[in-house]
């Protein structure tokens, strides 16, 4: 009998295992991305029956796989330990334990069923706070990411956005735990034979209330066409391997791919010619000869030239100079008709690779990070400017952060060009991420992005998020693959509720949440896991 219990009572935990397996595994690509509208449902079945510790154990066990899964890439990177990686994963697995403790909280002061409708509105508030937690701001895999492909669903971006899709997401799998529980009760026959109980089906009308009209609006948003003078763009994937990027012996191998690839492009008379993140070898400062280069290649193709470098500026330490970085955009004239180089400053710099935060206020030895790269942070929001129109460009991951996008179109950008370097993920799911993230930029603002990367994906996003098309070999792939990609920008002068607003539905959350945690207790007989799953086992 004891046995019999222990087996019983340790199923529990394999329930937020198969909920974080499934969740994490839905970001592999669009013949899994629906995963996600089920995923959850494990997970949300056993928080019913739970007390406010086991809840918050087995949701800190869904946290830490569920990331993991999300960017076990990020092992690869040199330097980065498994040390560092357990801490970042106790960090943002304590997020989502704290979903569950909140909605344990909320099942304790009302009921399980209160608590499945409060769980989407808790889910982006973990969202929002993880994607805009100090350094550590991660706005990455989003639940409503896996539903990059739903041309459909993701209009409702243009004005809440992603958070909303990930609420829709979440509100669904609530939804459908809802109908298991009601199933499992012996009341689901209420719904086809009886009046309708709102109060047992609360989740699922309101699922039903806004999923319909959201998938409904989506359609119709699609059927508006896009107007104005369109530019033709080239975008260049060079494809050098990152241990060479920095390594001067191999400087006019790396120049000699991208011009190559630069004047086969230009037989397509491209009027913007871009190259990936950081494609100069070396800094312009200790190149001299580097920009008139790359000027009389911009003339010679008779295309503007953006490309992505790195721009030393030295600084006095006591009597020795120092040199630090910025990482940099330049946009380079055929003609004279627009003065001088054109050039962005990467605001957004990436925390431990690019600046080490706190710097002097903690002691990151400690835990095996003595220093990072000295690069300087961008202050200016600039736009660069071609002779019909301004654009935006995005360095790296800086496109992962909605409101650095907003800003830039608030401004008045008509396209953004996200140029990145991704050379270090190797093939895995990290660069498909990134980019599901770059489509929701595009829904969100309804803007074009081109997206240009050193080793992919490189590819064009129309205002809508569908990806027109991107470099790719002759069997398909689009990794890791040298090419150049030929295709049509449209600028857009458009300024829709979210680029105007912003995360006004977040905090709505936010504020929800907060009344979630703050609710008077109130006196009932509390449903657990035994009331309908008795074979199950009260923790």
């Amino acid at each position: 009998m004891v046995i019999h219990q222990t087996i019983r009572n340790s199923t529990v935990y394999i329930f937020p295992v198969i909920s974080a397996i499934i969740l994490a595994g839905s970001y592999s690509g669009e013949k899994v991305n629906n995963l996600a509208w089920v995923a959850l449902i494990p997970f949300l079945l056993v928080l019913c029956g739970k007390g406010l510790l086991k809840s918050l154990f087995l949701s800190g066990i869904f946290g830490i796989l569920y990331m993991h899964g999300l960017f076990y890439w990020i092992l690869d990177i040199p330097s980065y330990t498994i040390l560092h990686h357990l801490l970042l994963l106790f960090v943002f697995s304590s997020l989502y334990a704290a979903f569950g403790f909140i909605f344990a909280l909320t099942a304790l002061r009302t009921s399980y069923r209160f608590a499945l409708f409060a769980a989407p509105w808790i889910w982006v508030t973990i969202e929002y706070i993880r994607s805009n937690l100090f350094f550590l701001a991660l706005p990455y895999g989003l639940v409503g990411h896996t539903q990059y492909l739903n041309q459909g669903l993701i209009q409702l971006s243009s004005i809440c956005g992603a958070y909303w899709v990930s609420f829709i997401v979440v509100l669904a799998n609530a939804a459908l735990t809802e109908q298991i529980i009601n199933y499992r009760m012996g009341i689901y026959n209420a719904v086809f034979k009886k009046k309708l109980n709102p109060v047992q089906n609360l989740v699922s009308i309101t699922a039903l209330a806004l999923i319909v009209p959201a998938i409904l609006y989506g359609h119709w948003t699609r059927s508006q066409s896009i107007t104005g003078n369109p530019i033709k763009t080239a975008l260049i994937q060079g494809n050098i391997e990152q241990a060479k990027k920095w390594d001067s012996n191999y400087s006019d191998m790396i120049m000699q791919t991208y011009t190559n690839l630069t004047k086969k492009a230009s037989h397509e008379g491209p009027s913007l010619i871009v190259w990936p993140e950081t494609a100069t070898p070396g800094s312009i400062e200790n190149n001299p000869d580097l920009v008139p280069r790359l000027k009389k290649l911009a003339r010679k193709t008779n295309s503007h030239l953006l490309f992505g470098t790195a721009q030393g500026m030295k600084f006095m330490e006591g009597k020795e100079p120092k040199y630090k970085y910025k990482n940099s955009a330049l946009l380079l004239s055929p003609t004279n008709k627009i003065s001088g180089i054109q050039q962005y400053n990467k605001i957004k710099l990436f925390p431990f690779g690019e600046y080490l935060p706190l710097r002097g206020r903690f002691p990151w030895h400690l835990i095996g990070v003595d220093s990072a790269s000295e690069y300087i942070p961008g202050r200016e929001y600039k736009l660069l400017q071609l002779p019909s129109s301004k654009f935006a460009v995005t360095i790296c991951w800086e496109n992962l952060f909605p409101s650095l996008c907003r800003k830039f179109v608030k401004q008045g950008a008509e396209f953004i060009v996200n140029i990145t370097n991704e050379a270090r993920f190797g093939k895995s799911q990290a660069p498909y991420q990134l980019m599901a993230a770059n489509i929701f930029r595009a829904v969100e603002n309804r803007v074009y992005i081109a997206r240009c990367a050193n080793t992919g994906i490189s590819c064009i996003i129309d205002p809508f998020g569908k990806i027109i098309d991107r470099v790719k070999d002759s069997s398909g792939q689009d990794l890791f693959v040298p090419g150049i990609l030929n295709g049509t920008i449209i600028p857009v002068k458009s300024k829709t509720l979210y680029t105007e607003y912003g995360d006004f539905f977040a905090w709505l959350c936010i504020f929800l949440t907060c009344l979630f945690v703050f609710l008077p207790l109130t006196k009932y007989k509390r449903r657990t896991m035994d009331d309908f799953f008795p074979s199950s086992h009260k923790g």
